[in-house]
Order: C-alpha cells, then sequence, then structure tokens
C-alpha cells in the first residue's frame, strides 16, 4: 500500500493497511512476543506486514474490506495490489480481488512509500557475534519501520549491512532518543536475550539535559522538593493512537526511575543546563521524559512533555537530549557478564 504520514490520530490512519504495533516504543521498552510465522519472506530487509481481517460482516470480499477501511486511500491502488497477486494469506497463495470475506483471518503484503525522507545519520556497530548485535542508534532514526520511514531505520539498515533477515530488535527505542539498541541475530536464541527484558535483569543507564529549573542550588540539589538522587514512581499508561502517555496518580505505580544530578552549567549554546543520569526499572512508554518533566526538568528537545508542541521539522540542531548510555547483563547463553557502553554524546550537555 501507499502510505503518507501524519500527526495523531492521521498518523495512524494514514499508515495505511498496516497493523499497529502492540510493543512499547519507549527507551528500553520491551518487545517480547511470539511472531505468527509470516508466509513472506524479508525483501531488501524489510519485513512483511500482517492485517488482521474479520470473518464476517457487511462486505463481500476481502478486498471490499480493506478499501472500505482505507478509504483515503485510492481505490483503483488497492484493487491493482490484489489483482498483481501482492496480497497474500497465511499460506503465501495471492488473495483476489474476488476472494470472499471470511476465507482468511490475516493477510500479508510489503508496504510501500511514495517518497522517504532520507535521515542523515548514521548507525555504528559496537558488537556482533552469532547472536547478538549491539548498535548505537542516533537521534531522528527510528529502530523499526513505522509511519513514514521504512527502509530510513535502523532495523532495515542493519538487516542490508550484515545481509541478516533475521535480525529482529530485542528492545526498542524512541526515534529521536539516540544510543544503544540490542538485536537478535538468528531465531534460535532469540528468547534467552528477550527473557532478559522480560525479566528485567539488564541494568540499563541513560543520560539527560534538561533545562535547569529555576532556583537551582547546586549545593543543596532538589528536584520538586525532592533531594537528590530522586527515586520517582507514577503510573503510566498509554493508549492506542495517541503520542502522549497519560499519567493516573490514583492507580498503583508501574514504573520507576533514579535520578541522578551529574552537573549543572551552561551548555555549549548558552542555555542553563542540568545534566542527569537516569536508571530506569521500568521501561514504560515515554517513561525517562514523563519522570524529569514531572519534577520541573524537561529534557531539551522534547516536543511533547511537558508540553505538546506543534508539529514540525525535526531540528538537527538540538535533537532530544537523551541517550541511553549503557547496557549490562549476564548472557543467557555463556553466563559471563556483558557490559556495553555508548560512544555518543548529548550536544547541550555542560562542560
Amino acid at each position: 500500500m501507499v502510505e503518507g504520514a501524519g500527526r495523531g490520530r492521521g498518523r495512524l490512519t494514514t499508515a495505511a493497511f498496516t497493523t499497529a504495533r502492540d510493543a512499547a516504543e519507549s527507551a528500553g521498552g520491551m518487545m517480547v512476543r511470539v511472531p505468527m510465522p509470516s508466509p513472506l519472506p524479508v525483501k531488501d530487509g524489510v519485513g512483511p506486514t500482517r492485517l488482521r481481517v474479520p470473518t464476517c460482516g457487511p462486505w463481500a470480499t476481502i478486498a471490499e474490506y480493506v478499501v472500505a477501511r482505507f478509504d483515503h486511500l485510492n481505490a483503483g491502488d488497492l484493487h491493482r495490489r490484489f489483482d498483481a497477486g501482492e496480497i497474500v494469506g497465511t499460506d503465501g497463495r495471492p488473495i483476489g480481488r474476488g476472494t470472499a470475506l471470511g476465507a482468511h483471518r490475516f493477510v500479508w503484503y510489503y508496504r510501500e512509500l511514495p517518497v522517504e525522507d532520507p535521515v542523515p545519520f548514521h548507525l555504528e556497530i559496537l558488537h556482533v557475534d552469532d547472536d547478538l548485535v549491539v548498535i548505537d542508534k542516533p537521534h531522528f532514526l527510528p529502530t523499526t519501520p513505522g509511519g513514514r520511514y521504512l527502509r530510513e531505520s535502523a532495523l532495515v539498515r542493519l538487516r542490508t549491512r550484515l545481509d541478516n533477515p533475521d535480525l529482529t530488535p530485542i528492545h526498542r527505542l524512541d526515534r529521536a532518543t539516540a544510543g544503544l539498541v540490542m538485536f537478535s541475530a538468528r531465531p534460535a536464541t532469540r528468547g534467552a536475550y528477550q527473557s532478559l527484558f522480560e525479566q528485567r535483569r539488564v541494568v540499563k543507564v541513560y543520560e539527560a539535559v534538561s533545562t535547569q529549573p529555576p532556583g537551582w542550588d547546586p549545593d543543596a540539589p532538589v528536584l520538586a522538593e525532592r533531594a537528590v538522587p530522586v527515586v520517582y514512581r507514577n503510573h503510566i499508561a498509554s493508549r492506542r493512537g495517541e503520542f502522549r502517555v497519560v499519567v493516573d496518580d490514583s492507580r498503583e505505580p508501574n514504573a520507576e526511575t533514579v535520578i541522578e544530578v551529574r552537573g549543572g552549567g551552561v551548555s555549549p549554546s548558552g542555555r542553563a543546563v542540568l545534566h542527569t543520569i537516569l536508571r530506569p526499572h521500568t521501561g514504560r512508554m515515554h517513561q525517562l521524559r514523563v519522570h524529569l518533566a514531572a519534577l520541573g526538568a524537561g529534557i531539551l528537545g522534547d516536543r511533547l512533555y511537558p508540553d505538546l508542541l506543534p508539529e514540525a521539522p525535526d531540528d538537527h540542531a538540538l535533537p532530544l537530549q537523551l541517550l541511553a548510555r549503557e547496557l549490562e547483563f549476564t548472557d543467557p547463553l555463556s553466563g559471563m557478564p556483558r557490559r556495553f557502553v555508548t560512544r555518543r554524546t548529548l550536544s547541550e550537555a555542560p562542560a
């Protein structure tokens, strides 16, 4: 399908003919799931997309349902893809325009994008072995395809570069966040590494640069009347189709971050800033951004928290000042300790 992109609700609707992803997109968010086997292979680094189709309804055919659901797309283009055999069922056989509704619960296809803006930054590979790949992701590059990005994603770039279609992220970072991301290199050992995140056996360290809170005193460091270091907890919930998470103070906390102050001062651009070290004990969507904003130290370059700013082109001069700095764990295969550290720095960190 030909896809566009927007913001808010429009982003979901114009990410046409795709399924919304259930995995958490966060700083350290887990992506632990058992995927349905795909009848289509990875092609040029891009995996196929799956769409669930209803088994009953007012549509006579699967094609009618698709055209009705994605009525913002050109019906002729959709029919062309059916006629060309580009839409297949779980058995890998093409689904024709006349295939009856109910014949398949899922259909598969390759996404199409008319124009994809290049991300002018490179990822760095820090580690490669038979089972694990660790990269240093730049700001602005999404971990996985989504929205207006397909080939301009860390996953597709890495699959192409290493010629390994089995590469799969074990966790992922927001597009705006830079730093360490781990990928599984082969299905046979993927579950062992996924379980590290599922069971919270990975020590994650981030750093951030924030606007210095009013009245900041380095001799008596306090954030929102809490002595530093701060252990901050709250309840964070994400809603399908929305960019920002919701904080519900009436519910039991499900997100926890230890926040330490590394220092303060003046950034290279002349801003009064605060440099923090963040140790998340959970991996909720946008957790670190929300927690610092709640403490009056919103991260520089954050267009979502504490306030939602109008949509604008990426500002390469001021990326989100959040960096996934360290990952440390005991390797589930060898039993040996492993520690990876980013080679990147935050551009607004004080000297």
